[in-house]
């Protein structure tokens, strides 16, 4: 991507949504699992480029502490994924969004905790502002569309408690995101960006992230 590409303004939607379009979607069947969904919020940094918003956990929660994440969770009764994925986007960060700023739906991911996530893809608009729910959420972070198209990231580790490489997302100097969210963003940058036909249910979670 060059310089322009990396511009967050109406011809940056045009060409996300027009890819996300162009994916064909596999959903995937529930089969017992619960259902969760998750925003990919598209924004603008301080440049005045394309990021996404990524929250990091706050210390006092019973799963998954201190972790990087994506907005989300598990769906109300009687929500849609995209109505559960506004949802806890409004109560994580404070953004609120009607469904006209839903750019697309990516694939189901299922995790080995016994989750069916649904990413939906939103954009965020050029004047978003967003405040931490500190029950929730201890940061809000906007991960730039560059840190995600780094050369060196991602990567891919074989384990030895699965036959799934587990993908990483590298951040920074010493950070990283790890699956379900990197797949999910991996599979964003991989159709929303460049337009790739590209699955990442083959792709695996550490194993710290099965409880």
């Amino acid at each position: 991507m060059d310089d322009a590409h990396y511009r967050y303004n109406s011809a940056m939607r045009d060409r996300i949504a027009a890819n996300l379009r162009g994916f064909d979607r596999s959903p995937a069947p529930a089969e017992g699992l619960k259902h969760a969904a998750v925003a990919i919020t598209l924004v603008r940094d301080d440049k005045g480029e394309g990021a996404y918003v990524l929250t990091r956990r706050t210390p006092r929660l019973n799963s998954h502490a201190g972790q990087f994440a994506l907005p989300g969770g598990r769906i109300d009764a009687g929500e849609t994924p995209i109505e559960g994925a506004l949802r806890e986007l409004r109560e994580e960060v404070n953004l609120h969004l009607g469904e006209d700023a839903v750019l697309g739906v990516l694939d189901d991911y299922r995790t080995q905790s016994g989750y069916l996530i649904t990413p939906i893809v939103v954009w965020g608009g050029a004047d978003a502002e967003m405040e931490a729910n500190p029950h929730e959420v201890a940061r809000i972070h906007r991960i730039t569309f560059r840190e995600l198209n780094r050369p060196d990231s991602p990567e891919f580790v074989d384990i030895p408690e699965s036959e799934r490489p587990v993908i990483r997302l590298l951040m920074g100097d010493d950070d990283a995101l790890h699956a379900p969210s990197a797949a999910m963003v991996y599979q964003f940058r991989e159709v929303g960006l460049f337009g790739r036909q590209t699955r990442v249910a083959h792709l695996g979670e550490p194993v710290w992230a099965w409880q």
